[in-house]
């Protein structure tokens, strides 16, 4: 699994992605889109990437998640590269999980959302999106998974569990974490 980010990258949905799939066993790599390792995030905590996306272009992932966060989700959504491969990644029907500004600022922005797919987003990026969002905090639409913001980022993380493994492990990882 990759999860992707950029300098403005919202700090919890990042790191309660990373944190919750590798509690699952799932073999994460945190990866950038500004050209190096070292990120700082959208309130300035500095996270570092294990790779660089062009590193990661040519390897083939269950799961791409994009956290949200201002300027970091536009940033990942302008990235041609990172873009390709998302854009494979779907075609490939593989799971793609999209939270906060990014189902607004990634997806729809570059029509990776196909007409009349249930998605929320942040309150403040619905208009973005360009279709009805949902006041849901975790919406899966087939292989998307759509998240609200910081405060859905463990019900996100888990939903990808869900999706790249299966449903008992990922109740098997929301217990030890007192997720209701």
């Amino acid at each position: 699994m990759v999860d992707c980010k950029a300098d403005g990258s919202e700090e919890i949905e990042t790191v309660a992605i990373v944190d919750t799939l590798v509690r699952a066993g799932v073999d994460v790599t945190l990866a950038s889109v500004t050209g190096n390792a070292s990120v700082k995030c959208s309130r300035g905590v500095s996270l570092t990437a294990d790779k660089l996306i062009s590193e990661c272009a040519d390897t083939k992932y269950d799961c791409i998640a994009v956290p949200g966060g201002m300027p970091g989700a536009k940033t990942i959504g302008e990235h041609e590269g990172f873009m390709v491969m998302l854009k494979q990644h779907i075609d490939d029907g593989k799971v793609t999980g999209a939270i906060c500004a990014a189902p607004a600022v990634v997806l729809a922005a570059n029509k990776l959302i196909p007409d009349g797919t249930e998605v929320t987003c942040h309150p403040g990026m619905a208009e973005k999106l360009g279709m009805p969002c949902s006041e849901e905090r975790v919406v899966t639409a087939g292989k998307l998974v759509t998240s609200r913001g910081p405060g859905t980022a463990i019900e996100f993380a888990l939903e990808l569990v869900k999706m790249v493994i299966d449903a008992d492990k990922a109740e098997a990882v929301k217990g030890p974490m007192l997720v209701k």
